[in-house]
């Protein structure tokens, strides 16, 4: 069974507990601190498989652990650090904090292993806080509790190419005549009820294609299957417009365009707005292909969108098709839509230090500093308007813009974080 969606819940290990001991041995009378360091808890990890296709194994199992480290022991011993877990998924896979929506991580391009959760760090020993005037410390500092979490996985195909259209208009016979794949084929609606993959190789050049379940009018707000397979043909450069030129079913072609460019349009303006290309196909039981092939050059090759009659089943004119695709895919080949990190779940993380909002009257400036907004800075790209809003919205609830108006900041003063300035606005 294709799956392309799973919710689950993931939790790291908690770090073990520092150890109070004291060392004990014949002729010794007081010996000094001995207790170990607690171990680290496990990580949690997603890892890209490339030959995983469906998310299908996380319908079944629907929690995952890592262990936790264990407490330290006397005589200075360390407590074995928990086990990582690494989770595989499909290339392609966005990795999203259930209750926001929010992106943690999209599995593709150069990502191809992820900590999600990191475990909690082991707890120091007594042996850490002897001191001249302390030489019997009773205690030493609990490991730092797991992380839990509820994600959601949802798999967006990597394809260069998209083959849409209208059900049973021959996207599957097209797909296993330019590639080696196998779809199932059938005179009925929704034969595809997965989307499939395959490789065009063609002479100098070659791209892996998708082809996506048929839409209907209003898959866009939920209607037939179309809706949940959208989704794979927001990476694509180039969409494949396939049409049923000899009308078997009554439809008229061009109205067929227009209305899955609605649909398109109606989940994402992104996508209505890819490179097409329309492929008249079924020329070879077309009564008058000719004028049917005018009457969509007449209508749509004005907008930039070219026209190729085509027979899947016999073959005629898809050379001519996969070329001219193969070239928009070669003047396209920026990655496609890859989605930006926009939640940390290290940031929510109980006990971390706190951050300082202070004046520094010397240079004028509001200086923030604290090991949470360095890694946050680090993290989040501030040019892209997805990040920097995220950078404002982590300030705002951390409460950081309340203590910057406390010290009395007006509009236009200068707030510094470890190397960036910023002017402050309201």
């Amino acid at each position: 069974m294709f799956a392309d969606q799973a919710v689950i819940k993931i939790r790291s290990g908690k770090g073990g507990d520092g150890h109070v001991s004291f060392h004990r041995e014949k002729f010794v009378a007081a010996g000094g601190p001995d207790g170990g360091d607690g171990g680290d808890g496990g990580s949690v990890y997603f890892v890209v498989d490339k030959g995983m296709n469906t998310l299908r194994d996380y319908r079944y199992k629907r929690s995952y652990s890592a262990t936790d480290g264990e407490e330290g022991g006397k005589n200075k011993c360390h407590g074995k650090n928990g086990q990582d877990i690494f989770l595989k998924v499909p290339e392609g896979t966005v990795i999203r904090e259930l209750k926001s929506g929010m992106v943690i991580k999209d599995m593709s391009g150069d990502i191809q292993k992820f900590m999600v959760l990191k475990g909690g760090r082991g707890g120091i020993g007594n042996m850490h806080f002897a001191t001249s005037t302390m030489q019997v410390p009773q205690y030493a500092k609990p490991g730092q509790d797991a992380m839990e979490l509820e994600v959601s996985l949802e798999l967006k195909c990597i394809a260069d190419v998209g083959l849409v259209g209208f059900p049973n208009v021959g996207k599957s016979t097209f797909l296993s005549r330019v590639t080696n794949a196998k779809p199932k084929i059938a005179d009925y609606h929704f034969t595809t009820l997965e989307p499939n993959l395959g490789v065009v190789d063609i002479e100098g050049g070659g791209f892996v294609i998708a082809d996506i379940p048929g839409l209907i009018e209003g898959a866009s707000s939920g209607a037939g299957l179309g809706l949940e397979f959208l989704r794979h043909i927001e990476r694509t450069r180039v969409l494949i417009h396939i049409v049923d030129a000899a009308s078997i079913e009554g439809r008229d072609p061009v109205e067929d365009v227009r209305k899955i460019n609605r649909e398109l349009s109606s989940y994402k303006v992104d996508i209505s707005k890819k490179i097409q290309v329309i492929a008249a196909n079924k020329i070879d039981a077309a009564g008058d292909r000719d004028e049917v092939i005018r009457k969509l050059r007449d209508v749509f090759e004005p907008e930039g969108t070219k026209v190729f009659p085509i027979s899947a089943v016999t073959g005629e004119g898809v050379n001519d098709l996969l070329y001219h695709v193969d070239g928009l895919v070669k003047e396209n080949r920026e990655p496609g839509a890859v989605f930006e990190q926009e939640y940390f779940p290290e940031f929510d993380r109980p006990g971390e230090d706190p951050f300082t909002v202070i004046y520094d009257e010397k240079d004028h400036v509001y200086v923030v500093e604290g090991p949470r907004i360095e890694k946050m800075l680090g993290y989040t790209n501030l040019q892209s308007e997805k990040g920097f809003l995220f950078f404002q919205r982590f300030l705002k609830d951390n409460n950081i813009l309340a203590e910057l108006e406390a010290l009395g900041i007006n509009e236009g003063d200068t707030v510094r974080m470890y190397g960036h300035e910023f002017d402050y606005y309201r």
